[in-house]
């Protein structure tokens, strides 16, 4: 289970040598390793983060009956076009803003967004941190970012901003609730706070079958639309909702302060999309039963187990984002806390009274 597929072997192998020889100048070289790693996954974040925008553009626009972004690079270099105009253009503080928690809120939304994939693994070898308490380290990170939020809407000093800020706030600790229920079901399905052991335990025979969408069906379904409301996305985007508070708790924000709240706000769409192929869709596991893959050298490779399924996995929940954005027009805040008191939370908790007694009475068995 823990042998990782030859693709993996092979780049583990290659950069072996670069490891070895900065681990051999002590602490300094330990802290590059260190700072390298943390570049690997920030780096292509923000790349993703990039190249999400254009797709999100592109996508609507197809379900638009139109064609989106066909310019900058064909459409491709738009989002980096638009980050050079943000990165060019003026900051401008409001003159009654408090100064230092004005510019402080940016990098207090970011920094958590960043932190989170940390312990992210991306295939049984490949992760910065295996940590044994990924999963509480992810909801202690996931909880940081509406401290930015509240503090963004109150430095501001605006009365849109601060309600915007409020309507973040309430919105975000409502579903955080459901989606920390929800994952005391993956919890106790799995037997580990560990994620790649979360992974490991949806391992089996059955391929697609075997993964925890299936026992834990509701948990899934409520983690995912937990993770769009915790995002702001529409349908639950009251934060920014246009014709009544303008931009939420971001109205006084330009330039590449701005900036910073848009790539926190699509780095935890990715992360949720990330989450969730882990927690339920098995992951970097093959959807494909081992009996029917062929004894071919490169066919077994690519329809084994490995981080390209989990990559598939991650950009069909991103397009999910897009697709409820064109579809579903936005609730009204009552209609969204309703949902997640009265609805979610009830439901996350019934069943993980059913998955205890599942995995009690040996219907299916922790970890396994």
């Amino acid at each position: 289970m823990n042998a990782p597929n030859a693709l993996t072997s092979f780049w583990l192998e290659l950069v072996a040598p670069l490891r070895d020889g900065l681990l051999g100048f002590g602490e300094i070289g330990l802290l590059v390793w260190i700072v390298l790693k943390i570049l690997a996954i920030a780096v292509p974040v923000i790349l993703a983060v990039a190249f999400y925008v254009v797709w999100e553009r592109k996508l609507i626009g197809w379900m638009h009956v139109r064609h989106g972004p066909m310019y900058v690079g064909k459409g491709l270099f738009q989002a980096f076009a638009d980050v050079f105009k943000l990165l060019f253009k003026e900051v401008v503080q409001p003159s009654s803003a408090h100064p230092f928690l004005y510019r402080l809120a940016p990098l207090i939304t970011l920094v958590p967004a960043f932190a989170a994939w940390a312990v992210v693994p991306f295939d049984a070898q490949l992760v910065l941190s295996n940590a044994n308490a990924g999963l509480l380290y992810l909801l202690a990170m996931t909880s940081l970012g509406v401290y930015g939020i509240i503090l963004a809407g109150w430095a501001s000093n605006s009365k849109y901003a601060f309600l915007g800020a409020m309507r973040a706030a309430a919105q975000v600790v409502s579903y955080e609730i459901a989606m920390g229920f929800a994952l005391v079901g993956v919890l106790i399905a799995s037997g580990s706070l560990n994620l790649t052991q979360i992974v490991q335990a949806q391992a089996g025979d059955a391929g697609v079958f075997e993964w925890f969408w299936l026992p834990l069906l509701p948990l899934f379904l409520v983690y995912f639309i937990s993770g769009v409301a915790e995002t702001n996305r529409a349908p639950f985007d009251v934060v920014e909702g246009e014709s009544e508070i303008v931009a939420g708790h971001m109205v006084e924000y330009s330039g590449s302060q701005f900036a910073l709240f848009f790539l926190a706000e699509y780095a935890n769409m990715i992360l949720v999309s990330f989450l969730t192929a882990i927690f339920f869709v098995g992951g970097w596991l093959s959807p494909i039963p081992a009996a029917w893959i062929p004894d071919v050298p490169v066919l077994s490779t690519l329809l084994g187990d490995g981080w390209w399924w989990l990559f598939a996995k991650v950009f069909f929940f991103a397009s999910c984002f897009i697709w409820f954005r064109a579809s579903f027009p936005r609730y009204r805040y009552d209609q969204i806390m309703r949902l997640g008191w009265k609805v979610f939370i009830p439901i996350t908790i019934a069943w993980i009274c059913a998955t205890a007694l599942l995995v009690y009475f040996g219907v299916f068995q922790a970890g396994q």
